[in-house]
């Protein structure tokens, strides 16, 4: 892969350790972000907490050749938050922390790193997301806070891809969609999912990668999944 220099937010998670750690088997600087921060190339940060992320960008400095978020949330049962089977569960509080962490937060990183990718040559943003975002592949309804939320998030990317192109006209800003994985995530939702569509963290890291590697600026703004395939909104 081309990305010499990379950010990932969410790195102490199963799917954002082993993209780092992929990154870094192939050569890559990266800069690794959590809740608690360390390690020589680590930095705290909390997507509810702007100031956080502000010090967090100005802690790695420099251009970004690739900054990825991999934190999100669709369970929290200290907070309540958890996928709605119906409209009767909605509960204003949960569905807000669901929009804090899984868009709001998101965007305020791109707001702190976007001016960090490169001017001259592809760089990229990419945040993941969910299918269960896109409203055109919606079949089923329920989980209405994390469905609005990475719907949100994916409106979101496309915004910023198109304000990004105006003065980084080679950059790619996506969402990512990583299929099922076998974190604590998707935990309690594996029932169900054939052996060979729950991916192993390192999989899932290693597709991911695939799909950035091949994607151009034609293709920001858009979502992706796994395999490399388009995800309607």
């Amino acid at each position: 892969m081309d990305q010499r220099r990379a950010a990932v937010f969410g790195a102490s998670g199963g799917i954002g350790a082993a993209l780092a750690d992929a990154l870094e088997a192939d050569g890559c600087e990266v800069w690794r972000g959590s809740r608690g921060g360390g390690g020589l190339r680590g930095f705290a940060f909390d997507l509810t907490d702007e100031d956080s992320i502000a010090a967090a960008v100005a802690r790695i400095g420099g251009e970004l050749d690739l900054v990825l978020v991999a934190s999100g949330v669709l369970h929290d049962a200290a907070r309540g938050v958890a996928p709605e089977k119906s409209w009767r569960q909605i509960d204003p509080a949960a569905m807000a922390r669901a929009f804090a962490v899984n868009a709001i937060g998101p965007a305020l990183v791109a707001k702190h790193v976007l001016p960090l990718l490169p001017k001259g040559r592809r760089g990229v943003f990419a945040a993941l997301s969910a299918r269960v975002g896109s409203i055109g592949d919606n079949r089923l309804g329920g989980w209405h806070s994390y469905r609005a939320s990475k719907a949100a998030l994916n409106m979101l990317v496309r915004n910023l891809a198109i304000e990004c192109a105006r003065s980084r006209p080679q950059a790619v800003v996506v969402a990512l969609h990583p299929g099922t994985v076998a974190t604590g995530l998707s935990a309690p939702f594996q029932r169900g999912v054939p052996a060979e569509r729950l991916f192993t963290p390192a999989v899932a890291a290693g597709a991911l990668l695939g799909v950035v590697a091949r994607l151009t600026p034609a293709d920001s703004g858009g979502l992706f999944a796994w395999d490399g395939q388009a995800i309607p909104w």
